[in-house]
């Protein structure tokens, strides 16, 4: 199912692919830091929220899907913003995490396992904190909170976390070796390798993962 819902809908989903690659490859060409860059970033994940509206079904789950393409678009927009100002593009940020949080709590697993309850609580408390600890500065935190929660709410709901929880992971970790460019702490070149992968590749596994169990695809745990 998962393999034609694919063909399908390949060429949203290739469109959104090809441009985040092209984005990898061209971020540091003079073409990559101009409009044609800019362009290629917010398509990449701005495609997989028009990925998601075309495929959530009708009925009482499609306010889940716009919850979903939602917290998309505001993703996108926070791929350009960031570029121009880093304040907007944290607040675009903050606010899809929102979106995604409320649609994480409105579906959250019934009955969460002691270790689903003890990474969930860990994803909440450590996000903020390991930011701080990299970054050196409270907004950083204060923005993390909101990535932290959205993550946890992702790991606690009842879609797979082989794909939504791990995806949500995914998203923090990008967002840690950002981070740790602002602070003492030099990665160096992990950064400049695995932020846009791991980013992109998280929004990718949380898109798919939760329109599979929208239109039945994959069953909800």
């Amino acid at each position: 199912m998962a393999k034609r819902a694919l063909i399908e809908q390949r060429p949203w989903l290739l469109a959104s692919i090809a441009a985040a690659t092209a984005f990898y490859f061209l971020r540091d060409n003079p073409i990559g830091e101009g409009t044609w860059g800019l362009l290629a970033k917010g398509a990449s994940v701005g495609l997989l929220a028009l990925y998601v509206l075309l495929r959530v079904p009708q009925g009482k789950h499609h306010a889940d899907g716009l919850l979903l393409a939602l917290a998309l678009a505001l993703a996108s927009a926070g791929d350009v913003a960031i570029e121009l100002d880093q304040l907007a593009g944290g607040a675009f940020f903050a606010a899809a995490h929102v979106a995604a949080l409320v649609l994480y709590l409105r579906n959250r697993h019934p009955r969460p396992s002691p270790v689903q309850n003890i990474i969930g609580l860990s994803l909440l408390i450590g996000t903020p904190l390991v930011s701080y600890v990299l970054s050196g500065e409270i907004r950083i935190a204060i923005y993390a909170s909101f990535l932290g929660a959205m993550a946890a709410a992702a790991w606690m709901s009842h879609y797979p976390r082989y794909r939504v929880g791990t995806g949500a992971v995914l998203f923090v970790i990008s967002d840690w070796l950002i981070f740790s460019r602002m602070g003492t702490y030099d990665l160096a070149p992990l950064p400049d390798l695995l932020i846009w992968p791991l980013y992109y590749i998280a929004q990718v596994m949380i898109a798919t993962g939760v329109v599979q169990c929208l239109r039945g695809e994959q069953p909800v745990r």
